[in-house]
């Protein structure tokens, strides 16, 4: 490969549209699949993602940026394989790392160190890279002896400290962050933000940032899409970007 290659793409969307559908209750959820109850429990649909297709290389730092609603979460989760398109195709080629959701899929009834094997194994960890990993995640965390106690005994904080502990620690080639996640008092949130700049100072990991905040946007990364109504209004150079979405 040549230096006026370009880096290998790391995610593409193609044609992307996701639905949701909306029922009367989660039970109107499970008893509209059977025959003849569909229409009694639907009230309607959301469109979250109208038709989205765009590439991010490897290497690269993204904002997406817009309006509550936009659709940038939904958009995110698909990346991560969290949820899924109704129409299109999502591609994404390395491990990530969701800082999105960090306390999902935790089991209450096992302990801190429990969890956070069970959780590096549904990544596709092998047990030789739990083992390295481990010590630093824990570390991380600051959870001293509750490290061993069940999930039941933490707080919120405490689950959530365990939840991107294990994000950071494991080596991502694609870094989800949503900047609204909550973690813990203010000197820890300052730790995590330290450990999302380590992260990202490694040029060959790609970047996906959720912010409302322009300034971490321009600090963080040099492409900006804008999403409206879940859609994509612009996609271009951060500073552009920001211009284009305060405009």
């Amino acid at each position: 490969m040549s230096y006026s290659d370009p880096a290998p793409v790391a995610v593409r969307f193609c044609h992307v549209t996701k639905r949701y559908r909306l029922y009367t209750s989660d039970a109107g959820r499970i008893l509209s699949v059977l025959p003849g109850l569909h229409e009694r429990f639907l009230v309607g649909e959301r469109l979250a993602n109208d038709d989205l297709s765009f590439e991010i290389r490897r290497g690269e730092a993204v904002a997406f940026v817009g309006n509550n609603g936009a659709g940038k979460s939904t958009l995110l989760k698909m990346v991560a394989g969290v949820a899924y398109p109704t129409n299109g195709t999502v591609e994404v080629s390395g491990r990530v790392s969701a800082l999105l959701e960090v306390t999902a899929g935790f089991d209450k009834k096992l302990t801190g160190r429990d969890n956070l094997r069970m959780r590096a194994t549904a990544l596709g960890m092998e047990d030789a890279e739990i083992a390295r990993i481990e010590p630093d995640a824990i570390d991380f965390a600051e959870l001293g002896v509750y490290i061993d106690q069940p999930l039941r005994t933490y707080s919120s904080g405490m689950r959530a400290r365990l939840g991107f502990a294990l994000a950071v620690a494991t080596q991502p080639e694609i870094l989800i962050v949503d900047e609204g996640l909550s973690v813990g008092d203010k000197r820890f949130r300052e730790k995590c933000l330290a450990r999302i700049r380590e992260i990202m100072a490694d040029s060959s990991v790609t970047v996906l940032f959720v912010t409302h905040m322009l300034d971490l946007a321009r600090e963080f990364c040099t492409r900006g899409i804008v999403l409206e109504g879940g859609r994509i209004t612009f996609d271009g150079g951060i500073d552009e970007a920001i211009s284009a979405y305060e405009g």
